[in-house]
C-alpha cells in the first residue's frame, strides 16, 4: 500500500474542510504537480458508471478522502467545487472539455479525469486555466483583458511607491532576503533603459518576451529561470513582465486588480503582483528598451485603462489535444 503523503496527513489533522480558505494555513495548499500525483494514485480504478448526480458525489467523496478532508454531509454548489484547494473536477471520456456557466479562470486549477469505455478512471491531469485557454481553437476565449496607458510614455515611472499590504507584511515575516520590495526592484529595472535585446522576428512575440524575461532574471540575480507559462512570470519576485512595441497590452485571462488568489502562490492575490511594462522600439539589431513602468496589480488601473474584457458564454467547449493524457 502506498504511503500517505505528509501534506495529506496534515490536512487530515487540521480539522479544515474543502470549503475553508488556506490564507492562514498556506502550507496545507497542495502544489499542482503533487495534487496530480495524489489524485492519480487514489482515483485510478475508481468506477464512475453511476447516474450523473450520484457519479458527481462518488467522485467528490473520493477526492476528499484522497486529500485527507472530511466528506461533507452534502456538497455545496460553490465555484470552484473545491474552494480550499482551488480546483474543479471534470470527467472526460472524450477529448471535448465542456465548461458550463462560467469563464475559464487562470486563477483556478482544473482536475480532468479520464475514464475508459467501462467508466473506470485511468488517468488524472491537473492544469491551470491558462493551459486550458491555450488549447482553445474555436475563438471562444479570444476576448481577453487588454489595456493601454492613459498618457504617452516618455519616461520610466514607478506608479506606486509601496507594495500591497500582504506583500509588505510578508517582506518582514516570511519572504527571503533576496525578495526586492517595489522601489529597489524599480531601480534595478531602470537599468534596462537603452539596452538592445535580440529580436527573434516580427511574428515571434512570445519568444521576444522570453528574451526580456531572461534579461530581467539575470538583472535581478536569479541563477535559474525558465519560461513555462506560469503566472507571474518570475514567481520569486512576484513579477509579471510585459514587453510593449505597441500601445496595446495583452493581459490574457488575468485582470491585474483581481483579488483572487494566485494558483501557485495562494498566500498572495493577483493584485499583489508587480507588473513591469517595458516599452521598446524595434531597431535593425533587435528591440531597444526605452522606458519601464512598474506598478502593483492593485494600482494598475490608476495608470492604465482597460478597453477590452472577457465576454460571458453559457458554455465553453475546449478540444483537448490527443496527447493530453499521455
Amino acid at each position: 500500500m502506498a504511503s500517505v503523503p505528509l501534506i495529506v496527513k496534515q490536512i487530515s489533522v487540521s480539522g479544515l474542510t474543502i470549503y475553508d480558505p488556506l490564507l492562514h494555513a498556506p502550507s496545507l495548499f497542495v502544489p499542482t504537480e503533487q495534487l496530480e500525483v495524489i489524485l492519480n494514485s487514489s482515483l485510478k480504478g475508481l468506477l464512475l458508471n453511476q447516474p450523473i448526480r450520484t457519479r458527481s458525489k462518488v467522485l467528490k467523496t473520493a477526492v476528499c478522502t484522497a486529500l485527507g478532508y472530511p466528506v461533507p454531509t452534502s456538497f455545496r454548489k460553490t465555484q470552484p467545487r473545491f474552494p480550499g484547494q482551488n480546483f474543479d473536477t471534470y470527467v472526460q471520456k472524450a477529448n471535448n472539455l465542456q465548461i458550463w456557466n462560467e469563464e475559464v479562470s487562470s486563477s483556478r486549477r482544473y482536475v480532468i479525469i479520464r475514464v475508459n469505455n467501462e467508466d473506470v478512471v485511468t488517468r488524472v491531469r491537473v492544469v491551470t486555466g491558462n493551459i486550458i485557454a491555450a488549447y482553445d481553437t474555436t475563438g471562444t476565449l479570444t476576448h481577453k483583458y487588454q489595456a493601454k496607458s492613459k498618457h504617452a510614455i516618455t519616461t520610466s515611472t514607478l506608479v506606486v511607491s509601496t507594495d500591497t499590504q500582504p506583500v509588505t507584511t510578508a517582506c518582514t515575516q516570511s519572504l527571503p532576503p533576496s525578495f526586492l520590495s517595489i522601489q529597489p526592484l524599480f531601480e534595478k529595472l531602470r537599468r534596462l533603459e537603452g539596452k538592445i535585446i535580440h529580436d527573434p522576428g516580427i511574428t515571434q512575440e512570445r519568444n521576444r518576451g522570453g528574451v526580456l524575461h531572461e534579461t530581467i532574471a539575470t538583472l535581478i540575480g536569479l541563477t535559474k529561470w525558465g519560461d513555462n507559462g506560469q503566472f507571474p512570470d518570475i514567481g520569486e519576485q512576484l513579477l509579471e513582465i510585459k514587453l510593449q512595441t505597441s500601445p496595446t497590452i495583452d493581459l490574457g485571462l488575468v485582470c491585474p486588480n483581481s483579488t483572487e488568489p494566485i494558483v501557485s502562490i495562494p498566500m498572495f492575490r493577483h493584485c499583489d503582483v508587480r507588473y513591469a511594462v517595458v516599452y521598446g522600439m524595434l531597431v535593425n539589431s533587435g528591440v531597444r528598451l526605452e522606458h519601464v513602468v512598474l506598478t502593483t496589480g492593485e494600482s494598475f488601473f490608476s495608470f492604465f485603462q482597460m478597453f477590452g474584457g472577457l465576454t460571458k458564454n453559457s458554455k465553453y467547449q475546449i478540444p483537448l489535444p490527443s496527447h493530453f493524457f499521455d
